[in-house]
C-alpha cells in the first residue's frame, strides 16, 4: 500500500512542480550570469582569471596614453604662444626666456616671466618612445587575453554539449514525449552556441572595456575633478540606458528564439514525412505553416532592432550634450580661474569621455550576455532534471538467478503527454518463465503498452510491474533491459553496416556470433547475396532494406543478446510467406527455455503459445491455451472467427511437407529477390537519422566503401563552397530598399558625425592659444552649440539606422526561411534519400543559413556605410588641412586595414570546417533523438553518447587552433594604432617647427585619419560576420538554384478533365538514384483499366512498393514508360497526377495537429468541412472511436501520431485519402499493422472505397485480394504471372504456392 501511495503523492507533486515551472518561466526566462560558467574546470577558471587580469592592465593602456597626450597638448600650447610673441621683431629667446632685444627680461602684466625655448622635435620624439612602448605591451597582453578567454570557452562548451547531450539520452521515454525532436536538435546546435558567444572573447573585451572606463575616470580625477565631477553628473543617464536596452533585449531575444523553435519542429516533421506531403500535394500548406511561425519570431526580431536603434540613438544624444557642456565649463576652468592646463583639459575631458564610450561599447556585450543567459536556461534546466527513470543508474539489485516469471499487479498507467486518456485500467496477470504467452485483442487495448512497461519505458501510475516476484522499479534497469531482447513491427536500424547495426544488441561480440544470430534469424543469405555482404550500409532508418530484411537484421539484433526475455510486438507481421515461415521456425526455437511474449494481429502466429491473454480496454479479460480460449466464445474467440471468415481453412495449416522441399529450391532465388531491395518507403516515415556514409571508417569495410557515383560527385561539389556575390544576396532583399536607403541615410549622417567632432575638438584646443579674450569667449561658445545640434541629429539618425536595417534584415531571413524550405519541398523524392539531405541536416541547415545571411545584410550594410562614410569626410578634412602629414599617417591605415582583412579571413577558414565537423556531431545527435525507444531497448544510451562525444574532438580542436589565431590578430591590430602614433606626433613636430604648420591642424589631421581608421577596424571587424554569411548564403542560393529531377510545378505537364485512371507499366526498369548497383525493377508491365483492382503480391524486395513510387512520380523510370489515360507519366502535370490518387501505406504518416487537421491534410486544393471530414472517417470506420475521445476531432495525435495505436492511425491515414476522392487508390499493406477486428473494419472500408476506382494493392494477407481483377505475382523486379484468382489457382504455378503456404506476403 505504502509504495502506492507514495507513488501518486509523486505524480501530484510532480504536477504541481510543472505548474511551478510555468510559473518560474514567466518570471525568470534566463540563469544567472555566473551561473553560465558553470562547467568551468579549475584550469579553465585560472585561464579565464589570467586573461581576465590581462584585458585589465590592456584596458588602462589607453587612459595612460592620455597622460602622454596631456603633456604633449601642453608642449605644443605653450610652443605656440612663444611663437606667437617671437612674430614681434622687437624680442627674442636666450636662456629659455623671452628677452627685449635690449637684453630686458619681460615681464607681463601680472608680473610673470615668460619662459621660451621649447625644442618641439626632441620633445616629440621623447613622446613617440613612449607610445612604442605602451603598444608593446598593449600587443602582448591583448593576445593573452583572447587566447585564454577563447580556448577556456571552447572547453567549457564542449563540456555542456556532452552534459545535455548525456543527460538528454539519460531522460525516460514520456519526456519525449513532451519534447520534439526537432526542438532538442536546435537547442542543441542553436543555443549551446548562443552559450558559447557569451563566456568567450566577449568577456575579455567586457572586462577590458569596463577597466578603460574605470582608469579613464581616474586619469580624470587626477588631473582636474570638478570637471570630472560635472562630466559624472550626466553619466546615470547612460548607463541607465544601457541596462533597459540589455533587459528588453534578452526578453525579446527569448521570445524569438521559441517561435523559431517551433518554426524548426514543423520542417523537422514535414521533411521527415517527406513522401506523404509529396503524395497528398500539401507543400503549399507546409510551406504557410512554416511560414506563420517565422512570422511570429520576424515580429519579435523588428522589436529588437527597433529597441537597440532607440538606445543607440539616446546614448549618442547624452554624449554630444556631455562634450558641449564639458568644453564649455572646462575653458572657463583654463582661461579664468587657471585651475587647468590646456593639457589637462584635454587628459580630463578624454579620459571621461574614453570612459564612457567604453562604457557605451560595453553594451554590445551585454547584448550576448543576455541572449546566452536566455539560451542557458532551458539546456541548464535539462542538464539539472532528474530522470524519473535514470537508465545510467548504477541504483537497483542484480538478481543472480533470473527464471523469467512477470506479473502485473493493479496496474493503471496513462502516458504523460496525455494524462486524461486511461491505458490500462488495474491490469492484473502472470507470464510464466519460460513459456511462450501471446497478448491479443483489438488495437489501441493497451497491448503494446504493456511490453513498454516491461521494458520499463514508463512507470505505472498505481500498482507494480514485478520480475520474479520483485518490482522492477527496484532492479538496475540497465541489467534489466539487458535480459530483454525485442523485436517492433516497425524495427529502427541505424544508418551503419549491417554487421554493426547486429552488434548493437551486445557488446563485444564476434564476427561468429554475429553470423550465427543472423543464420538463426534468417538473414544470413539474403546478407550474403549483397556485394559488400555484412559490411552493406543499411542506408538512414534502414531505408535502403526491404520490410522484411530490416525486419530479419532486427531479430538477429535482439537473438544476439542472448536474452532471458523476449518480446515480440508483432515481429512478423512485414515478413512475406516464406521468410515468415522460416523466421516464426526460427522464433519458435530460440522462445524455448526463455520467457517469450508475443502480440500478434495474426493469430495465425500464435496458436501454439503456451498461454493466450485476451486484452480489451485496458484490461486482461481472459486468459487460456488456444482451445480453451475458443470454448470461452469470449474475445480471442470473436478475433479468430473474424480472421477464418477471411482466410480459407488451408491458411492456417503449417508449412505443407511440399513446399518445406520446395523451400530450399527457392530460397536460392528468394535470397536473390531481395537482393539489395527496395525503400521500401512508399508513403513511410523515416526516421530522421543521418549516420551516413561519410564517416563510417573504411577500414571497417575491408573492402573499398560504396559511395554511390552521384553521392561522390555530390561530396566533391560540397568541398569548396565558393561565397555567394553579395549582389545576389541584395536582390533577395529587393522589395525592402526603402528601409535600406532610410537606414543607410541614416548611417551616412552616424558616419559624418565622429570627423566633424575632430574638426570641433581641434578648433576648442586652438582656441587657448588665441590671445585676445573676447574672440577667445567667443569662439568657444560657438563650437559649444554645434555640439548641441549635432547631439540631437544623432538621436534621429540612430533610431533611424537601428529599425530600418532590423525591418529589412528581419524580412529577408523569413523570406530565405522560406523559399529555402519551399526549394526543399520542391525537389525530388530522390534528393531526401541521399544522406547529405537527411531531414536533420536541412533542418539545421535551414535554422543557420538563414540567420548567417543577415550577416552581409540588414544591420551589417548599416555599419558599413557608416564606416565608410566615416572614412571618406575624415579623409577629406585631413587632406584638406595637412597633405603632407596625411600620407604619413595614411601609411598606417593598410596595417588598420589589413589586421582586420586578417581576422576575416582567417575566421571564414574556420567557420567553414566548424560547420562540417559540427553537423557531422549534429547527425548522430539526431539520430539517436529520433529512434530514442530503440536505443534504450537495446541499452545502447551509452554508444551514441560516446560516439556523439567523440565527434565533438574535431570542432574542439579547429576551435583550439583559431583562439590562437584570433589572438594575434586582435593584439596586431590593438596596437597598430599606437605605433601610428608615435610616427605621426614626431612628424608632426618636424612640420610644427620646420614649416610652420599651425598645431591645431596636427591634431585635426590626426584625430581625422584616427578616427577613420578606427571606423575601418570597425567595418572589418564585422567581416567575420560578413565572411560566414557569404558561405551560408551560397550553401542557401545552391539549393534555390538546384532543378528538380521531377518538377511539381503546376504549369509543367498536360491536364485532362475526363480523368478515368488507366494505368499501363510498359517496361519500366528502374535503379533507386542512392544505389545504382541495384536494379529493382527489371522490365515491369502490366496494365489496369478503369476502375480495376490489380493486386501485386511477392516477396520482399521484389519492387511492388517501387511501382507505387513510379506512379505517384516519386521516381521516374530509367527506363520504359508508365502510361496513364494513354499519355506518358512523364508528360503529366506532376499535381494534377497526383491529385487524381489517394494513397495509404503500412506505416502512415501523421504530422502533429489534431485529427480533423490530419484527415483536411487529404485535398489541400481546397477547404474541407467538418461535414466531408465525419462522413469520411464514417467510411473508414473511424468516427465512433473519435466520439469517444474528451476532445473528439480536435485531439492532438502527438509527433508522427504517436498517441494513436497503429489501428487508429491507419483508420486515419485511409479517412485522408477517402477525402481526396481519388481516381486511383493506392493500397501499400494497408491493413498489415492492424488486428483482426480492426482489419475486418478497414477491410471493408478500403472495400468500400475501391468501388468505381481504378486501385493498386500491394498485399499483405492473399485473403485480402482474391477478388481483385488482376494479381500480379512479382520476382526480381518483373511479372512471372498474372490473371484472377481463380486462373492463377488453376495453373498451381507461384501464387497457388503463396496460397498454400500461408496467409501473408509482403
Amino acid at each position: 500500500m505504502k509504495k502506492k501511495y507514495n507513488l501518486s503523492t509523486q505524480n501530484n507533486d510532480k504536477k504541481a512542480n510543472n505548474k511551478n515551472k510555468n510559473e518560474d518561466k514567466k518570471d525568470n526566462l534566463s540563469v544567472g550570469f555566473f551561473q553560465l560558467f558553470r562547467f568551468a574546470t579549475c584550469k579553465d577558471v585560472a585561464m579565464m582569471v589570467v586573461g581576465g587580469v590581462c584585458a585589465l592592465v590592456h584596458g588602462a593602456a589607453a587612459p595612460l596614453m592620455l597622460l602622454v597626450y596631456g603633456m604633449m597638448t601642453n608642449t605644443f600650447v605653450a610652443y605656440e604662444l612663444e611663437m606667437q610673441e617671437l612674430k614681434d621683431p622687437n624680442k627674442t629667446c636666450s636662456d629659455n626666456l623671452i628677452h627685449w632685444t635690449n637684453g630686458t627680461v619681460i615681464i607681463t602684466a601680472d608680473n610673470r616671466t615668460m619662459s621660451c625655448g621649447v625644442d618641439i622635435q626632441s620633445e616629440l620624439t621623447m613622446f613617440a618612445y613612449y607610445y612604442v612602448g605602451i603598444g608593446a605591451a598593449v600587443l602582448l597582453l591583448s593576445y593573452i587575453q583572447i587566447l585564454f578567454w577563447v580556448s577556456a570557452a571552447a572547453r567549457q562548451v564542449k563540456k555542456i554539449r556532452m552534459d545535455y547531450f548525456r543527460k538528454v539520452m539519460r531522460m525516460e521515454i514520456g519526456w519525449f514525449d513532451c519534447n520534439s525532436v526537432g526542438e532538442l536538435n536546435t537547442r542543441i546546435s542553436d543555443d549551446i552556441n548562443k552559450i558559447n558567444n557569451a563566456i568567450a572573447d566577449q568577456v575579455s573585451i567586457f572586462i577590458e572595456r569596463i577597466s578603460t572606463f574605470v582608469f579613464g575616470f581616474m586619469v580624470g580625477f587626477i588631473g582636474g575633478w570638478k570637471l570630472t565631477l560635472v562630466v559624472i553628473a550626466v553619466s546615470p543617464l547612460i548607463g541607465i540606458g544601457a541596462a533597459l536596452m540589455a533587459m528588453a533585449v534578452s526578453r525579446l531575444t527569448g521570445w524569438e528564439l521559441s517561435a523559431y523553435a517551433k518554426a524548426g519542429a514543423v520542417a523537422d516533421e514535414v521533411l521527415s514525412g517527406i513522401r506523404t506531403v509529396a503524395a497528398f500535394g500539401g507543400e503549399k500548406k507546409e510551406t504557410d505553416r512554416y511560414d506563420h511561425n517565422l512570422e511570429e519570431a520576424q515580429t519579435w526580431g523588428v522589436k529588437k532592432g527597433s529597441i537597440i536603434g532607440v538606445f543607440q540613438g539616446y546614448m549618442w544624444f547624452i554624449i554630444f550634450m556631455c562634450y558641449g557642456l564639458a568644453f564649455w565649463y572646462g575653458s572657463q576652468l583654463v582661461l579664468d580661474t587657471q585651475e587647468m592646463t590646456p593639457g589637462t583639459l584635454i587628459q580630463v575631458f578624454f579620459g571621461v569621455l574614453m570612459g564612457a564610450i567604453n562604457l557605451g561599447q560595453a553594451s554590445p556585450c551585454l547584448e550576448a550576455f543576455a541572449s546566452g543567459r536566455a539560451a542557458a536556461k532551458t539546456i541548464f534546466d535539462t542538464i539539472g532534471r532528474e530522470p524519473l527513470i535514470d537508465c545510467f543508474s548504477e541504483d537497483g539489485h542484480k538478481l543472480d538467478k533470473v527464471k523469467g516469471d512477470i506479473e502485473f499487479q493493479d496496474v493503471t498507467f496513462y502516458y504523460p503527454s496525455r494524462p486524461d486518456v486511461k491505458i490500462l485500467n488495474k491490469l492484473n496477470m502472470e507470464v510464466k518463465a519460460g513459456e511462450t504467452t501471446a497478448f491479443v485483442g483489438p488495437s489501441g487495448m493497451g497491448k503494446s503498452t504493456t511490453i513498454q512497461l516491461i521494458q520499463r519505458f514508463y512507470d505505472p501510475h498505481e500498482g507494480k510491474v514485478t520480475l520474479d516476484g520483485h518490482d522492477i522499479r527496484s532492479l538496475n534497469i540497465q541489467w534489466l533491459r539487458s535480459l530483454i531482447g525485442i523485436v517492433e513491427q516497425e524495427p529502427v536500424l541505424f544508418g551503419t553496416t549491417i554487421a554493426e547495426n547486429i552488434r548493437y544488441g551486445r557488446l563485444g561480440v564476434s564476427m561468429d556470433d554475429i553470423i550465427h544470430a543472423a543464420k538463426e534469424a534468417n538473414a544470413y543469405h539474403f546478407i550474403m547475396d549483397l556485394p559488400q555482404k555484412f559490411d552493406t550500409l543499411v542506408g538512414e532508418g534502414g531505408g535502403q532494406m526491404s520490410g522484411g530484411q530490416k525486419q530479419r537484421i532486427a531479430i538477429a539484433r535482439a537473438l544476439i543478446r542472448n536474452p532471458k526475455i523476449l518480446l515480440l510486438d508483432m515481429a512478423t507481421s512485414a515478413l512475406d510467406n516464406e521468410s515468415e515461415a522460416v523466421v516464426q521456425e526460427a522464433l519458435d526455437k530460440v522462445r524455448q527455455g526463455r520467457t517469450t511474449i508475443s502480440v500478434a494481429h495474426r493469430l495465425s502466429t500464435i496458436r501454439n503459445a503456451d498461454v493466450i491473454i485476451g486484452f480489451d480496454h485496458g484490461e486482461a479479460v481472459e486468459r487460456g491455451t488456444h482451445s480453451e480460449l475458443m470454448e470461452k466464445k469470449g474475445v480471442y474467440f470473436t478475433l479468430v472467427t473474424l480472421q477464418n471468415q477471411s482466410t480459407t481453412s488451408k491458411s492456417n495449416e503449417a508449412l505443407t511437407e511440399s513446399s518445406k522441399e520446395d523451400y530450399d529450391q527457392r530460397q536460392r532465388t528468394q535470397s536473390q529477390l531481395s537482393y539489395k531491395s527496395s525503400l521500401r518507403g512508399s508513403v513511410r516515415l523515416r526516421s530522421h537519422s543521418l549516420r551516413s556514409n561519410n564517416y563510417v571508417p573504411d577500414a571497417v569495410s575491408g573492402s573499398l566503401q560504396i559511395v554511390p557515383r552521384e553521392e561522390k560527385e555530390d561530396l566533391e561539389e560540397e568541398e569548396p563552397v565558393e561565397s555567394a556575390p553579395v549582389t545576389r544576396i541584395l536582390k533577395y532583399n529587393q522589395p525592402e530598399w526603402p528601409y535600406m536607403v532610410l537606414g543607410s541615410l541614416g548611417a551616412a549622417v552616424n558616419g559624418s558625425v565622429n570627423p566633424i567632432y575632430a574638426v570641433l575638438f581641434s578648433q576648442i584646443l586652438g582656441t587657448f592659444a588665441i590671445p585676445d579674450p573676447v574672440e577667445q569667449r567667443r569662439q568657444i561658445n560657438g563650437v559649444c552649440v554645434v555640439f548641441c545640434i549635432v547631439a540631437v541629429v544623432s538621436f534621429f539618425s540612430q533610431f533611424l539606422q537601428g529599425y530600418a536595417f532590423a525591418k529589412s534584415g528581419e524580412l529577408l531571413t523569413r523570406r530565405l526561411r522560406r523559399l529555402g524550405f519551399q526549394a526543399m519541398l520542391r525537389q525530388e523524392v530522390g534528393w531526401f534519400d541521399d544522406p547529405m539531405n537527411s531531414p536533420g541536416a536541412l533542418t539545421t541547415r535551414l535554422a543557420t543559413d538563414a540567420s548567417m545571411v543577415q550577416g552581409a545584410t540588414g544591420s551589417q550594410i548599416g555599419m558599413i556605410v557608416n564606416s565608410l562614410t566615416s572614412i571618406g569626410v575624415s579623409f577629406i578634412i585631413a587632406f584638406y588641412f595637412s597633405w603632407k602629414l596625411s600620407l604619413v599617417i595614411v601609411c598606417f591605415l593598410p596595417l588598420l586595414g589589413l589586421s582586420g582583412l586578417f581576422q576575416s579571413k582567417m575566421l571564414t577558414g574556420f567557420a567553414n570546417e566548424d560547420k562540417k565537423a559540427m553537423e557531422a556531431a549534429g547527425q548522430v545527435s539526431s539520430e539517436a533523438l529520433s529512434n530514442i525507444r530503440t536505443i534504450a531497448g537495446l541499452a545502447k544510451e551509452n554508444s551514441f553518447v560516446e560516439t556523439y562525444e567523440h565527434l565533438l574532438e574535431p570542432p574542439f580542436k579547429s576551435a583550439m587552433k583559431k583562439a590562437h589565431i584570433y589572438g594575434m590578430c586582435f593584439g596586431f591590430s590593438q596596437c597598430v594604432i599606437f605605433m601610428a602614433y608615435a610616427a605621426s606626433y614626431s612628424f608632426g613636430g618636424y612640420l610644427v617647427s620646420t614649416e610652420g604648420l599651425p598645431y591645431t591642424y596636427v591634431f585635426r589631421v590626426i584625430s581625422a585619419i584616427v578616427i577613420s581608421g578606427t571606423a575601418l577596424g570597425r567595418a572589418s571587424s564585422f567581416t567575420p560576420d560578413y565572411a560566414k554569411a557569404k558561405i551560408a548564403a551560397a550553401q542557401l542560393f545552391k539549393l534555390l538554384d538546384r532543378v528538380p529531377k521531377i518538377s511539381i510545378k503546376h504549369t509543367d505537364g498536360q491536364t485532362w478533365d475526363d480523368f478515368r485512371g488507366e494505368i499501363n507499366f510498359l517496361d519500366c526498369k528502374f535503379t533507386y538514384p542512392t544505389r545504382p548497383d541495384t536494379q529493382v525493377l527489371k522490365g515491369l508491365t502490366v496494365a489496369v483499366k478503369p476502375g480495376e483492382t490489380l493486386a501485386f503480391v511477392g516477396s520482399s524486395g521484389c519492387g511492388k512498393s517501387t511501382s507505387v513510387q513510379l506512379l505517384e512520380r516519386f521516381y521516374d523510370p530509367d527506363q520504359g514508360k508508365v502510361w496513364i489515360d494513354g499519355r506518358p507519366s512523364q508528360s503529366i502535370s506532376v499535381p494534377f497526377l497526383r491529385s487524381q490518387m489517394g494513397i495509404v501505406s503500412q506505416e502512415p504518416v501523421l504530422f502533429d495537429c489534431s485529427i480533423i487537421e490530419n484527415i483536411q491534410y487529404g485535398d489541400n486544393t481546397r477547404s474541407i468541412s467538418l461535414e466531408e471530414v465525419i462522413e469520411a472517417s464514417k467510411k473508414a470506420f473511424l468516427h465512433d472511436f473519435v466520439m469517444t475521445l474528451p476532445e473528439k476531432y480536435d485531439t492532438q495525435v502527438g509527433a508522427q501520431g504517436s498517441q494513436l495505436s497503429r489501428g487508429q492511425k491507419q483508420r486515419i491515414a485511409i479517412a485522408r485519402a477517402i477525402v481526396r476522392n481519388p481516381k486511383i487508390l493506392l493500397l501499400d499493406e494497408a491493413t498489415s499493422a492492424l488486428d483482426t477486428e480492426s482489419e475486418q473494419t478497414v477491410q471493408t472500408a478500403l472495400d468500400e472505397a475501391r468501388k468505381g476506382r481504378t486501385c493498386i494493392v500491394i498485399a499483405h494477407r492473399l485473403s485480402t485480394i482474391q477478388n481483385a481483377d488482376i494479381i500480379a505475382v512479382m520476382s526480381q523486379g518483373a511479372i512471372i504471372e498474372q490473371g484472377t484468382h481463380d486462373t492463377l489457382m488453376a495453373k498451381r504455378g507461384a501464387y497457388y504456392k503463396l496460397v498454400t503456404t500461408g496467409a501473408t506476403v509482403s
